[in-house]
């Protein structure tokens, strides 16, 4: 009574089929050795010092770093987070700068947040900073439009003893 359409199925093979070339279903292309991504590669991830490793030297970087155990040198970064096992003994200079350990040294940073396991013995000179309740803090605090030039302004500091002023303060 009803029957099945055969118009998209394949029918026997001819005889003179199988003489033809048959044609590519899509067009090669050789892959340029030159090649640009269109678009900015996605985020890549942090880069982490554990607990248990001790660095002497300076670290550079235009990424993120996440520093867990010591460093004994400078330290450049885009997102610097200094854990609460962490110890640095160096200036660091980062866009954002998260402490959650010690630094003894110069802090510069677009945005500088000490948390309440904080303690930071030295400088900060910030665009914002945001310095929780709890947190030990001994060095003055400069804010300025650009914190990570290295020129300094002529502007006096402001000098605060430990422990910082509540969240959301600003010196």
């Amino acid at each position: 009574m009803f029957s099945k359409s055969r118009i998209n199925e394949p029918g026997p093979a001819k005889a003179g089929d199988a003489d033809k070339p048959k044609a590519p279903e899509a067009p090669v292309t050789k892959p340029s050795m030159d090649f640009t991504p269109a678009a900015p590669k996605g985020k890549v991830a942090a880069s982490v010092l554990s607990s248990d490793l001790t660095v002497v030297g300076n670290l550079r970087t235009t990424g993120d770093i996440q520093v867990e155990g010591t460093v004994e040198g400078d330290i450049r970064a885009h997102l610097l987070t200094v854990g609460e096992t962490a110890t640095i003994r160096g200036e660091i200079v980062a866009d954002d700068i998260v402490v959650n350990g010690r630094v003894i040294g110069r802090v510069r940073g677009l945005k500088v947040r000490l948390t309440s396991t904080a303690k930071v013995e030295g400088d900060i000179i910030h665009k914002t900073i945001a310095i929780e309740s709890g947190a030990h803090f001994e060095g003055s605090v400069q804010r300025q439009d650009d914190p990570l030039s290295t020129g300094r302004a002529p502007v006096a500091p402001s000098r605060i003893a430990s422990p910082g002023p509540a969240a959301g303060e600003e010196p």
